[in-house]
């Protein structure tokens, strides 16, 4: 490796302690802790180029540089050795597989007096950073916290099953100090995406005023340069604690550089740290994940001659927003149509909307305790969560009128309405319940019964009803044939009425049964 050329300077240095000083090249060499071959090539160069003590006026470090080390006179064609083509070969690069021995390997077959791998390597270097320069980022205190997960993991073992579990690991820096959290957790799904970034904010004891994250499926829904998606459960937490998410750019790992550099030290500090213990909880391992961080925080790092945690106090932390009294609850969102029974389904379990809302898109809200359906942003129905699948969770309101009537039937109810009829009608809808096997089945008979009193009124559906009870006929149509062939009227007496006490059965057991 060739030795580092010294600042323009450091030469002049040595050019006046030779020629205005008289020393000799040895006393410069220590004086200046140079070798003598150093300062005799220094002094050689400016010799060749003409220069002593003092340097002609205006002559400044660019100039003075290309007098002592003037290019390399271009060799004439015959003997000029091929040049690689630098974009062509970037272009390669990015090939998958395609290194720089191999492009180096390919460029000597075609060239066999072609430069060395050394010097292809150094070119290719400085054209990558004249290409691709890097800008500098500067952070203002308390503005942004950079959010990410580790590409390793660490396991958790169930003590029951012996089942190995990878955690991931969820890291994130402050901008302007660098203070670093870490915590594991079971996936990169939206809720541990999100529940991580709760416990953040806890842990910082504050809000920053932009969380910048990477694209993970999870958390942006369309990784667009300029106008990236999010999910909404994401928007919903920014916007509970009053952040605003910056995805970066797609491919663009320098737009996070900040948490790039703290997922390593994560994965050196903390993951290399514990490799060799074993965790059989979640918790477990997060208490000794939190040590470790600790650990981090508080050591002094080089060139700021204070640690993380001092940087953090003293910077970021004055400049945090409050958090918010309650922490953010989380919670999914679905899109769903309503079907014609205005329910929509959650989990296995449906919920009523109002009836109107029958075929129309809502949007549903699912917390852990509630769940809520919104239809162009307002609220329509609001329900406690329901623990079993497979079943029906309806508001009355929800129902139009006739659901409502024909839902508030019970078999009490039945029997109750039948008795102002009559005790024959009540004993034969008792008989009809009884008989099916759930009362339920029996109720369009019995109501079917009940609407025969608009044509023949309650007096002679009820002497039918007995002479229904007498026959063991179960049917309206049966009852409706008694009425239609006047059969009834031999139950009736004088007055019109019927008196008689209704048959009693072993199997017609009152309304009480129902209750």
């Amino acid at each position: 490796m060739p030795t580092e050329r010294l600042s323009m300077r450091k030469i002049r240095d040595v050019l006046r302690l030779k020629f205005e000083s008289g020393l000799s090249e040895r006393v410069i060499g220590r004086a200046m802790s140079l070798s003598n071959g150093s300062v005799n090539s220094y002094l050689q160069r400016a010799r060749m180029a003409g220069l002593g003590w003092p340097l002609p006026d205006g002559l400044d470090d660019a100039a003075l540089e290309r007098l002592l080390f003037p290019p390399a006179a271009a060799p004439d064609a015959a003997g000029a050795r091929a040049r690689p083509e630098w974009a062509a070969l970037d272009k390669e690069m990015r090939r998958k597989g395609v290194t720089l021995a191999l492009l180096w390997e390919e460029y000597r077959a075609a060239h066999p007096d072609g430069f060395g791998y050394s010097w292809f390597c150094e070119q290719y270097g400085a054209f990558k950073s004249r290409l691709r320069p890097s800008m500098r980022q500067s952070h203002a205190a308390g503005e942004k916290v950079f959010v990410d997960f580790a590409g390793d993991t660490i396991d958790v073992i169930d003590p029951s099953t012996g089942e190995v579990r990878p955690m991931k690991l969820f890291v994130a820096a402050m901008g302007a100090s660098s203070y670093i959290f870490a915590q594991a957790r079971p996936s990169e799904q939206i809720a541990d995406w999100i529940g991580a970034h709760v416990d953040l904010l806890a842990f910082l004891g504050g809000a920053p005023k932009f969380v910048v994250c990477d694209n993970l499926k999870a958390a942006v829904t369309n990784p667009d340069r300029y106008e990236p998606g999010l999910n909404r459960s994401y928007l919903e937490f920014a916007d509970h604690y009053g952040v605003a998410i910056l995805p970066a750019r797609p491919y663009k790992p320098r737009d996070k550089a900040k948490v790039e550099q703290s997922v390593l030290i994560a994965e050196r500090w903390i993951l290399a740290r514990l490799r060799n213990r074993r965790f059989f909880s979640a918790a477990d391992l997060n208490v000794a994940i939190a040590e470790h961080v600790g650990d981090i925080n508080v050591r002094v790092m080089k060139g700021y001659d204070a640690s993380r945690v001092e940087l953090f106090t003293a910077i970021d932390k004055p400049a945090l927003k409050a958090l918010p009294d309650e922490p953010y609850a989380f919670a999914v969102w679905k899109r769903c149509r309503v079907a014609p029974d205005y329910h929509v389904e959650v989990d296995g379990h449906w919920y009523s909307t109002p009836f109107r809302l029958i075929r129309e898109l809502v949007d549903v809200r699912v917390a852990d305790k509630t769940v809520e359906i919104f239809h162009k942003g307002q609220r329509v129905a609001s329900h406690p969560r329901a623990p079993n699948r497979r079943g029906h969770t309806t508001i009355a309101e929800h129902m139009p009128s006739a659901h409502r009537r024909h839902a508030a039937w019970t078999p009490a109810r039945v029997i109750t309405y039948a008795e102002k009829i009559g005790p024959s009608t009540a004993a034969l809808c008792e008989a009809i319940m009884i008989a099916r096997p759930h009362p339920e089945q029996g109720f369009r008979t019995c109501l079917g019964i009940l609407a025969l009193t608009r044509t023949y009124g309650g007096a002679r559906v009820d002497a039918a009803c007995r002479r229904g009870v007498s026959i063991k006929a179960r049917s309206v149509a049966s009852i409706r044939s008694i009425l239609k062939n006047g059969l009834d009227r031999a139950f009736l007496d004088e007055d019109g009425r019927s008196d008689r006490e209704p048959v009693r059965h072993a199997n017609i057991r009152g309304r009480g049964y129902f209750h």
